[in-house]
């Protein structure tokens, strides 16, 4: 049995901009680079549904790179603070807000 090509991401667009194009038919597209018209429509679907969320504000991949570099940096604000309250107790399960945060007793 065959196995399936796994279609790039990068591949599908450029198939799914020559359809686009015009230059040639949907069939001979299809058969040019061995898929099924559905797999095509479906690709060309795909673009044209999702393709507005590259020019959303931020962009996709911004987005994440936001969120991700936030959540680095406040691990590494909870760790900073973890060695401080260990300095400062001397064990994090000792630690109490009037042993940290002088003058504030609950």
């Amino acid at each position: 049995m065959a196995q399936r090509k796994q279609w790039t991401a990068q591949e599908k667009l450029n198939i799914v901009l020559q359809g686009l194009r015009g230059d040639v038919k949907i069939s001979e597209l299809c058969n040019d680079h061995g898929i099924t018209q559905a797999m095509y429509y479906e690709w060309k679907n795909l673009l044209l549904t999702q393709g507005t969320r590259i020019y959303e504000r931020g962009g996709v991949d911004h987005e994440r790179e936001r969120l991700e570099k936030e959540n680095r940096k406040l691990k590494e604000t909870i760790g900073e603070l973890h060695v401080e309250l260990k300095k400062t107790t001397g064990s994090p399960a000792e630690a109490t807000p009037e042993a940290v945060i002088p003058g504030s007793a609950a």
